[in-house]
């Protein structure tokens, strides 16, 4: 089962928009502020059960499309950006998108690292943008991530990716548990378990259950992620800013 089928079941389950998701958005799409998605028309890539497209539609853009390639997550993203108007959420695969200088703003928000093939997908996302438009990517970083690439990925790659979806979400509730007491108790170390010390039970299990199902989980060092957008020549002003020291925004520029 690919990773996206995968992601299609957690959204399908966790289909909650919770207030602490907004938190997230904001550090994920860091420097863009709330005003920079007022009046502008937006593409979100990857949008699972529409958490990000939700924040973007508060902030007032004029008009947002969102897709994801599985039918569970749509439905989700559909019933949560219901009260908007100007929403709208398609069954697309970032592979075959066929947007042509639509969009003021993309942002596609932990989709790359599980990727086959990046490239391809971020060239279509930049074909996406209007010149002098903004791409926004968020991916994992492999600084402050060691312990994950060294004992949590071999057995997501060699085991809980292979394993049926309800059998892995039944053990990630006990693999929740001495994480959401840690981060109650001790309020980090470091600033991701400290944001998660304010999460409830349900988003720290969930959290859980998203790192042991995908197919694919790619970590990226400084140098690596911003490589990922300063490959493209029809890019300029690529900057990287650290997301709690353990991942990456990376923002360029469509020229003129």
């Amino acid at each position: 089962m690919s990773s996206e089928k995968r992601f299609g079941y957690e959204w399908h389950k966790y289909q909650e928009i919770d207030p602490n998701y907004e938190i997230q958005f904001l550090k994920w799409i860091y420097p863009l502020k709330p005003k920079d998605f007022k009046g502008k028309k937006i593409l979100d890539a990857g949008c699972g059960m529409g958490r990000n497209s939700y924040w973007a539609l508060k902030y007032g853009a004029k008009d947002l499309t969102a897709f994801d390639y599985d039918k569970r997550s749509v439905k989700a993203a559909v019933k949560n950006l219901a009260s908007f108007k100007n929403a709208r959420v398609e069954f697309k695969s970032i592979y075959e998108i066929d947007y042509k200088n639509q969009f003021d703003i993309v942002f596609c928000l932990g989709v790359i690292h599980h990727l086959a093939n990046p490239h391809l997908a971020i060239k279509n996302l930049i074909q996406s943008i209007k010149p002098g438009g903004l791409i926004l990517i968020w991916v994992y970083g492999y600084q402050g991530n060691v312990w994950i690439v060294k004992f949590v990925n071999p057995i997501r790659k060699n085991i809980t990716s292979k394993l049926p979806l309800p059998l892995v979400h039944f053990f990630s509730y006990f693999l929740s548990l001495p994480l959401w007491f840690w981060v109650k108790i001790f309020k980090g170390p470091g600033l991701y378990l400290r944001q998660l010390s304010g999460f409830k039970f349900w988003h720290i299990r969930s959290i859980v259950f998203d790192q042991l199902i995908p197919e694919i989980a790619n970590y990226f060092t400084k140098e690596e992620a911003k490589k990922l957008l300063a490959d493209f020549n029809e890019l300029k002003e690529i900057e990287i800013y650290p997301v709690n020291n353990n991942s990456w925004t990376v923002l360029g520029q469509k020229y003129d």
